[in-house]
């Protein structure tokens, strides 16, 4: 018995081994081996061969107030939770599936006591017998000759890998949500700031022309004009004002606690809150953007399940044994002789299923296709973003450099508007202008500002960067 046991183990192992997983290749990427070049993007940012993924979120945000916000973030945000929480999931998932390459050991007791009537007995009496059992064992074990067990293992760890990749993702997400929301909320308080100053300088202007047409020197017309840009600033109040309010609560949403009081004072938005974002390679997104990685997972995960359906088609052999004591009296349960055991192998082998086996084959060959054109979809997209964020890093520079100058120029047209109306020269109706032209374009200026840290954060995040803590190593490295 114990030596059945043993060459049935041993048989188990060496032909465990056998495996109808196909051999997984990677499919070629749909994409080109260069970032795009042309007047919008910068010459030879293609030629830097690093990755923004080694760039933590720490040092790539300038702002300490953002850093704050991002690590709460990080610490109380509930769909990051929700992503981690899943990833054990699946890792207990993936320990269950595993235990099935394992016999499952017991160890058992009974008792029988059982009362037999006279006319069931051959001595024509009532009888009553007794029986006790101690036995370990192993009950059903499946012995992997064709590998199905190996593969579903297989398909469970793909599918582990996959999910901790998801909870990569949703923290890139996550603090590249966070940036933003930060960012905006910036922006739209300093285009409040703008909105009162301009309304304080309204307010003089209006107060000027309204001592002026008193006097008789200013028509009701000048006084009129006046009085409409005051109201429009004082709509550009009320809209910013209501703005950065729903920013704050949008911010409060994301970080997931309340926004501290001791929160360090912000950068400027015209200050270097970025550090700069280092494109990399094409092939780089391959290894190191954790939506991309996790398509593969799938793929692969996918690729072990054919495997598993190919096995299907084989033998399933199973093993019952046990070993152990019984006796119709407990205290002679373990005396000698009582010795009992149980050796029974099955074997079961599929004849006709009605095309049950071939269809599931075919399904998880399907499910196989269906991945890869997800995988080859996810670098399409991932390249798209990078290549849309290099484009915007070149333009935004440009436009933020021609929106300054137009800022310059429109504030010495402001003065010289406001010089020629104080001295008669020109009327209320061109000073007005000036002051609209020159509020234009300050906002047109902080506008462009944001659009272009937005665009710095989201192609820090095409890019794969953000999920890396200090002082960690690239599993790739």
């Amino acid at each position: 018995m114990r030596r059945s046991l043993i060459s049935l183990a041993i048989a188990a192992t060496l032909l465990g081994g056998c495996s109808m997983i196909p051999d997984y290749q990677r499919p070629e990427a749909p994409v080109e081996n260069a970032w795009p070049e042309g007047e919008a993007y910068s010459q030879g940012a293609a030629q830097v061969n690093t990755a923004a993924a080694d760039l933590d979120w720490q040092g790539f945000f300038q702002d300490p107030a953002l850093r704050q916000l991002v690590q709460l973030a990080l610490d109380n945000n509930r769909d990051l939770r929700t992503a981690a929480l899943n990833v054990e999931a699946y890792r207990a998932l993936y320990r269950i599936q595993r235990s099935e390459l394992f016999p499952s050991i017991s160890a058992d007791g009974g008792a029988t006591r059982q009362r037999t009537p006279g006319i069931m007995s051959q001595s024509g009496q009532a009888d009553t017998s007794s029986s006790y059992s101690a036995t370990l064992g192993t009950n059903a074990w499946e012995l992997d000759f064709f590998g199905r067990l190996r593969s579903l293992n297989e398909q469970a760890l793909e599918q582990y890998f996959a999910t901790e990749q998801a909870r990569r993702s949703t923290q890139i997400s996550l603090v590249a949500s966070v940036a933003t929301a930060y960012l905006d909320w910036q922006a739209d308080q300093a285009l409040l700031q703008l909105t009162q100053d301009t309304l304080k300088t309204y307010q003089e202007s209006y107060a000027l022309t309204k001592r002026s047409f008193d006097v008789g020197v200013a028509d009701a017309l000048a006084l009129s004009q006046a009085r409409t840009a005051v109201e429009s600033a004082q709509v550009s109040l009320a809209q910013y004002t209501r703005l950065v309010a729903q920013d704050r609560n949008a911010l409060t949403q994301l970080v997931g606690t309340g926004i501290p009081a001791d929160l360090p004072r912000g950068l400027a938005l015209d200050a270097d809150l970025l550090a700069e974002v280092p494109p990399g390679l094409p092939s780089d997104l391959l290894q190191r953007r954790p939506d991309v990685v996790q398509a593969e997972h799938l793929l692969k995960s996918a690729n072990a399940n054919i495997g598993a359906a190919r096995a299907a088609f084989f033998p399933s052999v199973s093993l019952t044994a046990n070993a152990g004591s019984m006796s119709n009296e407990l205290s002679g349960l373990f005396d000698a002789g009582s010795g009992s055991w149980l050796f029974q192998p099955s074997i079961s082998l599929p004849i006709f299923t009605a095309g049950r086996l071939k269809a599931n084959l075919d399904y998880t060959e399907l499910q196989k296709d269906i991945q890869v054109a997800q995988y080859e979809k996810a670098i399409q997209v991932a390249f798209q973003e990078v290549a849309d964020g290099l484009a915007a890093r070149t333009t935004y520079h440009q436009q933020l450099d021609s929106q300054r100058s137009l800022v310059k120029t429109t504030e010495e047209y402001y003065r010289l508007a406001e010089r020629r109306y104080r001295t008669g020269v020109d009327s209320y109706l061109t000073l007005l202008d000036a002051q609209r032209q020159l509020f234009s374009a300050r906002q047109q200026l902080i506008s462009d500002r944001l659009n272009q840290l937005a665009s710095e954060v989201n192609l820090y995040k095409a890019l794969g960067g953000g999920w890396k803590e200090q002082g960690e190593t690239s599993p790739n490295a």
